[in-house]
């Protein structure tokens, strides 16, 4: 059995490491975080129920953990062309710093910060490290995701 050759080289990966992409804004809308809330069965008033969240302690409706799955993908296009057909979602790691409310205006950038590859039993692989940063209106950093994908 040989080994496959290498895909990816230093300076490929060079290339790659530290691309972003342009900035994506989007309002977060009260309907679209109730209509989650009740989507995914969590009933806790600050996300569903508008009256409730106003008193609380952020003072309007806040959006669950794992909206921000609903943002548009935000993932930087490597700068050349890879001969891998498939693509897989290698999971996330969420980090929370602030609350995101409804009307929040949020932008997301995503960058490449690692470029990796490996041979498994299905070949050669080449995983990709993004992370997406999620800015508020103030400036504010409210959420980082760190995801991994992977070409086969």
């Amino acid at each position: 059995m040989s080994t496959p050759k290498p895909l990816l080289t230093e300076e490929m990966r060079q290339q790659a490491i530290g691309r972003e992409t342009a900035p994506l804004t989007g309002e977060i809308e009260k309907g679209a975080i109730i209509k989650f809330a009740r989507a995914i069965g969590d009933d806790n008033p600050f996300f569903n129920d508008e009256e409730a969240a106003v008193k609380g302690p952020h003072g309007a409706l806040i959006t669950p953990p794992t909206f921000l799955r609903t943002f548009t993908t935000v993932r930087p296009e490597l700068p050349f062309d890879l001969p891998l057909d498939r693509l897989l979602d290698g999971g996330s790691d969420w980090e929370y710093f602030v609350p995101i409310k409804a009307g929040d205006q949020i932008t997301a950038v995503g960058r490449i910060t690692d470029l990796s590859e490996r041979t498994g039993r299905l070949g050669v692989m080449v995983f990709m490290t993004v992370v997406v940063t999620y800015t508020n209106q103030n400036n504010e950093v409210a959420a980082t995701q760190t995801s991994t994908s992977l070409r086969y």
